[in-house]
């Protein structure tokens, strides 16, 4: 069995911890029990959305929340989101993602970092305060990101379990992060919408092939590797069904770290955008990745400038 070191911030001295998640490798394309819980809060412990909601996310794998800003707030957010796309200096960062063939933007990360806006929502007690709750640990922003999925030519990204990618290419050691999604543009039907498969966190999809060198510098455009096979995805689609995420500006789509999803390409005049946050307990900090590759840049995976989301009071969002 592998092992490698984990950092916790209730134990300063480093631990062994195991892959209990292995993939890629040489193993066969398998489905497997997932290990860990979904909702890591206590049960009689307070819930900051109605219980109901939070048997859904545990049964599911996600959760829609919609309307959770007001348009006001969305304009805001949509300002910014246009101000970033015309930084020049942000688009030859090197942390900004071209789509292959257009030249157009795909992603701008460490939003939270670049952008007074973005960082005030990543610490809104509205997700931050829900992320706390239900990994029940203080959160970190691993990895933030705009998303936009220009109309006419905004490409596809094929089905994908996160926690597979984030486990074997970043040490990400258990499923105790989440994702929230906040559309910042209408989610038709038509214009390459999130899609989601019910119920597929609970089963860990072991991927075929071996991990390539620098393999995020392709994989942030079209992934390949970390896919799961077609017999895997027709097993657990047969299970869950396929659930399309639309609706309307202000909403948030939140899931697990495990779900698998993915999104059509958009031809339609209609361009798809969203604000994306990736909450990881505290406890849950990555180790060395569980490859033979070393760590991914940091703007994908935070390692070094770790600290802990500080929620914004109530009063600063009502």
């Amino acid at each position: 069995m592998i092992h490698r070191i984990m950092n916790s911030k209730t134990a300063p001295t480093p631990k062994l911890e195991p892959d209990r998640y292995p993939s890629r490798g040489g193993l066969p394309a398998q489905l497997s029990k997932r290990l860990d819980p979904v909702v890591y809060a206590a049960e009689n412990s307070p819930a900051p959305i109605e219980r109901e909601r939070v048997k859904e996310y545990e049964q599911q794998g996600f959760l829609i929340l919609e309307n959770l800003f007001s348009d006001e707030e969305v304009h805001h957010f949509q300002q910014e989101l246009e101000r970033l796309r015309r930084n020049d200096k942000i688009a030859a960062s090197g942390e900004t993602i071209i789509e292959p063939g257009s030249g157009d933007i795909r992603s701008i990360f460490r939003i939270h970092q670049i952008s007074p806006v973005f960082k005030k929502l990543a610490e809104d007690r509205r997700l931050a305060g829900l992320a706390q709750y239900l990994l029940d640990d203080e959160v970190y922003i691993h990895q933030s990101r705009l998303n936009y999925k220009p109309g006419f030519r905004g490409k596809e990204f094929y089905w994908h379990s996160d926690f597979e990618t984030w486990h074997v290419e970043d040490g990400l050691p258990a499923m105790r992060t989440l994702s929230m999604s906040i559309t910042l543009t209408e989610n038709h039907p038509a214009n390459g919408p999130l899609m989601l498969i019910p119920g597929s966190h609970l089963h860990y999809v072991v991927c075929e092939g071996e991990t390539p060198a620098n393999h995020f510098k392709s994989s942030l455009r079209k992934q390949e590797y970390g896919v799961p096979s077609d017999h895997c995805l027709n097993q657990l689609t047969e299970a869950g069904g396929i659930v399309t995420a639309t609706g309307k500006p202000g909403s948030v789509i939140l899931f697990d770290c495990n779900t698998m999803h993915g999104s059509n390409g958009n031809i339609t005049p209609y361009p798809r955008s969203n604000a994306f946050f990736v909450y990881n307990a505290l406890s849950n900090r990555a180790v060395d990745p569980f490859c033979d590759q070393p760590p991914r840049p940091e703007y994908i995976c935070s390692r070094k400038t770790i600290a802990p989301v500080i929620v914004a009071p109530k009063e600063n969002n009502d």
